[in-house]
This record gives structure tokens, C-alpha cells and sequence, in this order.
């Protein structure tokens, strides 16, 4: 192609956005409201850095948050989802031309205005005099640019990567890491709140001279009038949009020539497949055994599922077992288990994708439908109650607190049914796909869709908990209450049974009834 790419490539861009929007008026208020949701919270954070103007510790702030936040997409890389590389593969397009289109039209959206919103304020922050804020031009147009580079270059090199079966272990790495830095940063941002914003010092001197945090730092630099030092800090961060630029480019012409071979196991791998294992013998027999090991395999076997897992144990010990070894976290941490957990039973069929067609036939009636759902819990629960019984054990064990262990594990248990009653429902009426390809968790037009069924979820089953915690309270409160305390864990166990009952048998007429509108939904991707 000789034309200019790029204004092509921007126009696909907007096209796709709007194309996406007027699928249905729920996916268009998703999107709005979550577009608006992100843009409040985007003035709200630039204010607050312009609040620091005048501060001594303003540069030390805002240096740290540009390198962490530049490091944040590649955690979600999925959020531009209109602009996979790999629907382009059989086009003639050269890469350069291309990684400069793709990278214009990687400022389009909702991610970008936060990100230059966050880069405003920052410069903003700790610019004084005019030199500082002709730095801070060139400051803001490399920082954003280097974020934006880096993501994409990430993605495109790991494309390949994650629709292999050798991707399993990265993707569980990445989850550990994801869940492991989150904490790191929570107990960071208690210390420093106790220690105050001097702390940031020493770590802001070495972040300033790593881009695309070296491109506020210049802006830092040049308002202390170290115009040398702000130069040298510019030029690292265009010296690293070029090397990222370079890397994208290399991949994404490997991706566009070199064959897939992750998707074509050997013999071995492929008799290896074939062959049973013991797991089977210990399930039930028939439909629900059956379901129940199709599910247990998606999470050792799948990337995504297994990633999504792993991130959800180690979050589910982490947060309780961290709070109470720093000595600020309650015994009821411990909760956070069954809900990091029980997220899993939202959008179940999305993660069979097309194959979700073999699923369906066999669904005829209401029963069928129950059967199948009812299964999947199942397969949740080998997993979901052993792990929340262990990390409440091991909160408790950590506080000191036995005598409130029933009672814990009673609002543990009242949340996982609630969770899986709410996530049962919200599969059959907001499913949407989870693409096997490329680096993506939704298909393009699902992820206002995604969060809306997940977030409501969410808010319905601490809603359906309310009798459980209504209880609890009344225990910590009465007098009487530390006696019948006790009474909270069988309680809480028939409570989350019960509820998760009546969940799988109101999604089940609403599962075979949208047979196809579901199927529809989970082969999107």
C-alpha cells in the first residue's frame, strides 16, 4: 500500500468504536458510564497533582507515579481491543508505516486521557518558569508516547506467546506478579501515609533517569535550572521510544510472516491428551462428573483460566495474611477469599468460547440447564472451600482471634453461595467471550459489558449476605452474642447453600431459553 496508513488506520479505529456502540443500548450505557466514571476520576487526580504545586516533595511524588503508572498497561493490555495486529495479518502492509499508524490510533480512547491527564498534572506539579514549561511540552509528548509504545510492543511479542500451551507459566507468573505488587503497593502507601511524602526521595533520584519517568524528571531538572541534566533526561526517554519502537516493529513483522506452530501439539502431545487420568474416578458419574472435569481441566489447562486463578488464590491469602502480619487487618480479611474466589463462577460459558456449540445441544430443558450450571459450582467448590476454610484458619492463627473463627467462616461461606448464585445468573444474561487469541480478555465491544455483569454481580451478592452480616453485627454487639456466636457457622453454611439453590434453579430456565443469544456472545472473540 502506498497510501498514508495512518489516517486509515484512525478512521478503522472510530468506525469499530462506533460501530461497537450502536450494537445495543446496554453495551452503549456501559461504555458511557464507564467512559465517564474514568474521565471524573481523571480531573479529580489532575487537580490533586496541581494541588502539590509549591511542594518540596512534589517532584519525589510525581516521578515514582509516571514509572508505575507506565508499567500498568502491560498488566491490561487487552483495554484497546480494536487494534489487534493480528486481524491484519493477511493484508499488505509494511511494518513501519503500520507501528506508526497503530501507535496514532493508540491515542484514541479513554486509557490515553487518563494517562495524559495523570502527565498534565504531573509537569504541571513541578514546572516554574517558562523554560521548565517548554520541557514540559516535550515532557508530556515523550512520557505518553513511551507508555503507549510499551504496552503495544509487550502485546505484539507476546501474542504467540500466550495462545501456546508454554505461555501456562508465564501467565501464571504475571498473575503472581500482578497480586504480589498490588500488596507491595498498598502496605507501601500505609507506610508512607505514617512516614510522610519524604520517603519517596531516594527511590524519586533513581526513577528520574529511568524513562518515561526521566521525562518529568526533566521537567523537575529544568525548573532547578540543571538545563544539561533536563537534556540528558529527554534524551533517555526519546532514546527509549526509539528502542520500543524498534521492538514493535520486529515483532509484529514476525507476527505478520513467520507460521503459528504453538497450535499444532506432536504426537505425543497429542496421545497425551488423549489419555485419562484419575481425576474422573473421583467425580460423580454421569452429566455432573462429567462437567465437573471438563471445568477442572480448563483451569490447570487453559492460560487464561489458570492465570485468572492463580491471580484470585494468591490475592485471596495475600490481602488477609499481609494485613495481619503488619498488625492492621481484622480477622473478617479473611472473607476476601470467597470473593476473589467466587468471581469465578461469573461468565462460565465464556470460557468454552465457540465450543460452547457441544455444551448447547446437549441442554434441551430447564434440568438439563441446571445439571450443567450446577456442576460447574461444583467444580468451583473443590477448590473454593478448602482454600477459604485454610486461609481463615491461617488469618485467625495470625491474630490470635479463635473465638470469632466460626463466625468468620460463616460469612465466608454465606458470600461464596452468594457469589455463586449471582454468578450463575449473570453467565446466562450477560455472557460475552474470552478471545483464545492474541493478549485480549474481552472480545471487542464486551468490556463495558464485562465489568457492568461483574461489578452488578458483585453488589447483588453482598446485598443477598445481608442476613448473614446483619447477624454477625448483632453477635459483636449483644451481650449475649459472643455465646451463640458459634451459631453463625452452620448458619452461614445453610445460608450459602440454600442461596446458591435457588440461584442455579432461577438461572437455569433464563440458560435454556438464551441458548443462542449465548452462544452468540462467547464465539465473538
Amino acid at each position: 500500500m502506498t497510501a498514508d496508513l495512518t489516517p486509515v488506520v484512525v478512521r478503522l479505529k472510530l468506525s469499530l468504536l462506533r460501530n461497537g456502540l450502536r450494537q445495543s443500548g446496554g453495551r452503549r450505557a456501559a461504555y458511557i458510564a464507564s467512559a465517564v466514571a474514568v474521565l471524573l476520576f481523571s480531573v479529580l487526580q489532575l487537580l490533586g497533582l496541581i494541588a502539590l504545586r509549591g511542594d518540596e516533595h512534589a517532584g519525589s511524588v510525581v516521578v515514582p507515579l509516571a514509572a508505575g503508572w507506565a508499567v500498568m498497561p502491560l498488566f491490561f493490555p487487552g483495554g484497546d481491543e480494536t487494534l489487534d495486529p493480528t486481524r491484519l495479518v493477511m493484508l499488505p502492509l509494511r511494518p513501519r508505516p503500520l507501528v506508526r499508524a497503530l501507535l496514532v490510533a493508540s491515542l484514541i480512547g479513554i486509557g490515553p486521557v487518563f494517562t495524559l491527564c495523570l502527565l498534565v498534572g504531573s509537569v504541571v506539579s513541578v514546572a516554574h518558569g517558562g523554560t521548565a514549561y517548554v520541557f514540559s511540552v516535550l515532557g508530556v509528548l515523550l512520557a505518553l508516547l513511551v507508555c503507549v509504545a510499551l504496552a503495544r510492543a509487550v502485546a505484539v511479542a507476546n501474542i504467540r506467546l500466550l495462545t501456546s500451551r508454554k505461555g501456562r507459566d508465564l501467565a501464571v507468573l504475571s498473575g503472581l506478579v500482578i497480586a504480589v505488587g498490588a500488596q507491595v503497593v498498598n502496605f507501601g502507601a500505609q507506610r508512607l501515609g505514617s512516614g510522610g511524602l519524604g520517603q519517596l526521595d531516594g527511590p524519586a533520584d533513581v526513577l528520574k533517569w529511568v524513562p518515561p519517568a526521566s521525562a518529568i524528571g526533566a521537567v523537575d531538572s529544568a525548573s532547578e535550572g540543571s538545563y544539561g541534566v533536563a537534556v540528558l533526561q529527554l534524551a533517555l526517554s526519546a532514546a527509549a521510544l526509539a528502542g520500543l519502537l524498534a521492538l514493535w516493529s520486529r515483532h509484529l513483522t514476525r507476527l505478520m510472516t513467520s507460521p503459528d506452530g504453538s497450535t499444532l501439539p506432536s504426537a505425543q502431545g497429542a496421545a497425551r491428551e488423549r489419555g485419562s487420568t484419575g481425576l474422573a474416578r473421583l467425580l460423580p458419574a454421569g452429566r455432573t462428573g462429567t462437567v465437573m472435569e471438563r471445568s477442572l481441566r480448563y483451569v490447570w489447562r487453559d492460560p487464561k483460566t489458570k492465570a485468572a486463578w492463580v491471580t484470585s488464590l494468591a490475592i485471596g491469602l495475600i490481602v488477609p495474611v499481609f494485613n495481619a502480619l503488619q498488625g492492621t487487618g481484622s480477622i473478617y480479611f479473611a472473607c476476601f477469599a470467597a470473593g476473589m474466589l467466587g468471581v469465578q463462577m461469573y461468565n462460565q460459558f465464556g470460557q468454552d468460547t465457540s465450543a460452547f456449540w457441544m455444551v448447547a445441544t446437549t441442554i434441551s430443558s430447564p434440568r438439563d440447564a441446571y445439571v450443567e450450571l450446577r456442576a460447574r459450582a461444583l467444580a468451583l467448590l473443590v477448590i473454593t472451600l478448602p482454600y477459604a476454610t485454610v486461609v481463615t484458619v491461617v488469618t485467625t492463627a495470625l491474630i490470635g482471634d479463635w473465638p470469632k473463627l466460626p463466625e468468620v467462616l460463616g460469612v465466608s461461606f454465606a458470600l461464596l453461595g452468594a457469589m455463586l448464585a449471582t454468578g450463575a445468573w449473570t453467565s446466562a444474561r450477560f455472557p460475552y467471550s474470552i478471545p483464545q487469541e492474541g493478549y485480549k480478555n474481552v472480545a471487542p465491544g464486551q468490556s463495558g459489558l464485562a465489568a457492568a455483569a461483574v461489578v452488578g454481580g458483585m453488589v447483588s451478592a453482598a446485598l443477598l449476605c445481608a442476613p448473614v452480616i446483619a447477624l454477625t453485627i448483632w453477635a459483636n454487639l449483644s451481650a449475649d452474642g459472643d455465646e451463640w456466636s458459634w451459631v453463625l457457622l452452620p448458619v452461614g453454611a445453610v445460608y450459602g447453600a440454600a442461596i446458591t439453590w435457588a440461584g442455579l434453579r432461577l438461572a437455569a430456565p433464563r440458560t435454556a431459553g438464551r441458548l443462542p443469544e449465548i452462544l452468540t456472545a462467547v464465539s465473538k472473540g
